[in-house]
């Protein structure tokens, strides 16, 4: 029997701002909201950014986390995911003091350097909410989001070794692979792991399915096919061809505002669980099932929501 499909939905991101949709959550309530709904839709894990409650702006105070992170964990069994990739030009300190706070079962952690180019979408907007939204957006044209073997290990050994949290290993071209590779090789990196394929970001590899199915070869290679569990995203349009081509070759997927402001071509999504409950439909009529929250942590080998700190 084909395994169940792990969701993971990303609520908000350090991406897209206030001004691109009026449904992206920004406020601690907004985002415990869209968290609990996305889990009620089907998600089994909710990756976590923070934003500014009065401006939108990616925020990595871990005071900001944990005004929703308790009311998540209370409110639903989802496995809470902190991002380390905060927003981007933060220090490698700021992106896991959050997660080093709340000793999550899960983190994200990207695996290698890239040109995370996000100012194309500073010309598609006439006017914006808050000032600091496009001078954010154009600084990516000359931006390269750092992530070294140096400070990929110290969030290894901060966040893993010192809290038990396990990783959502951020893959956004094939060299990240092999440099996940590297750290397995040193026996840093431990499996059961879960890989996250990241497609469409100008700089990292393109949303092209022959990108996908060599990708998903090469991790074969790399790590065998029972050593780690491996999920897709792709951005914006393409997001959701993409998510249904994963859980087709029995990978697992995400989906989430943070990736996608759309449900469908020219229409905005009303919230991050109609993303969910769209793939879900999608995953179970192709005769799938969704795994729940405690079959994604069996498979995943995580700690537990009892030994988190909020």
């Amino acid at each position: 029997m084909p395994k169940s499909v792990i969701i993971t939905c990303a609520a908000t991101g350090g991406i897209h701002t206030p001004t691109m949709s009026p449904h992206l959550p920004v406020t601690p309530a907004e985002i415990a909201q869209a968290s609990i709904e996305a889990a009620e839709a089907g998600a089994s894990i909710i990756h976590l950014h923070a934003r500014d409650p009065e401006t939108g702006k990616p925020d990595p105070r871990p005071q900001t986390f944990m005004q929703f992170l308790p009311v998540i964990k209370q409110s639903t069994d989802a496995i809470v995911n902190v991002s380390t990739g905060g927003g981007l030009g933060m220090t490698i300190d700021e992106r896991l003091l959050a997660a080093t706070t709340a000793s999550p079962e899960m983190a994200s952690l990207n695996m290698g350097s890239l040109n995370f180019g996000i100012f194309p979408m500073a010309d598609k907007y006439d006017s914006w909410k808050h000032d600091w939204e496009k001078p954010f957006l154009e600084m990516t044209k000359d931006f390269i989001f750092p992530n070294t073997f140096k400070t990929i290990e110290y969030a290894l050994k901060e966040l893993g070794e010192g809290h038990g949290t396990r990783f959502e290993f951020e893959c956004y071209d094939l060299g990240h692979l092999y440099n996940l590779a590297w750290f397995v090789d040193q026996g840093m990196i431990k499996p059961p792991f879960f890989i996250q394929m990241v497609f469409g970001i100008l700089g990292g590899v393109g949303a092209d399915l022959d990108n996908l199915m060599h990708m998903h070869t090469i991790a074969n290679k790399l790590f065998g096919g029972e050593n780690y569990e491996w999920s897709v995203l792709a951005a914006g349009r393409h997001q959701m061809p993409f998510a249904t081509q994963s859980a087709m070759l029995g990978g697992n997927l995400r989906v989430g505002l943070e990736d996608s402001l759309y449900i469908g071509k020219g229409e905005l999504a009303q919230s991050n669980a109609d993303q969910v409950r769209k793939i879900r439909s999608i995953i179970e009529n192709l005769g799938l099932s969704v795994a729940t929250p405690a079959e994604a942590r069996e498979r995943l080998a995580l700690k537990g929501g009892d030994r988190v700190k909020f």
